[in-house]
């Protein structure tokens, strides 16, 4: 049964799905690479609301838990999470929880928006190369 199909392939048939195979690794491979972050960059927590700066928190290496309000506008209101070295808006009114809903960010580049409060956190490294967009993205 298996000569009837070893038949049916030809030698560059095998050639064609194996570079196939390859090229649909080599993405994987790319994207591992870039987004691996130096070991010595710290990673910081931006907090931002309506596009102002309110904090910055060290995430690298940072051993606490702290649970931190917010007030964008009166009658909003945000819980803002740091465990270790990740954050996240625990709880807010917003009504469809989207930035809730997020869940926790810890990676150069990632954010949580909440856009009927105006509140952005945000994930920023101090090594220029991990901090801007990459040249694929533009």
């Amino acid at each position: 049964m298996i000569k009837k199909y070893l038949k049916i392939v030809k030698p560059f048939d095998i050639i064609i799905v194996t570079i196939l195979i390859v090229f649909s690794v080599i993405p994987t491979i790319i994207f591992a690479v870039q987004t691996t972050h130096n070991e010595t960059s710290k990673l910081y927590a931006v907090i931002s609301i309506n596009g102002d700066e309110v904090d910055r928190f060290l995430l690298t290496g940072n051993e606490e838990q702290k649970l931190i309000t917010y007030y964008p506008a009166p009658g909003q209101y945000n819980i803002i999470e740091i465990d270790r070295e990740r954050i996240r808006d625990k709880e807010d009114n917003s009504p469809q929880q989207i930035a809730v809903r997020t869940g926790w960010i810890q990676f150069p580049g990632q954010t949580s928006l909440n856009l009927p409060h105006r509140l952005l956190i945000e994930i920023v490294s101090d090594t220029p190369d991990e901090a801007e967009i990459d040249v694929l993205a533009q």
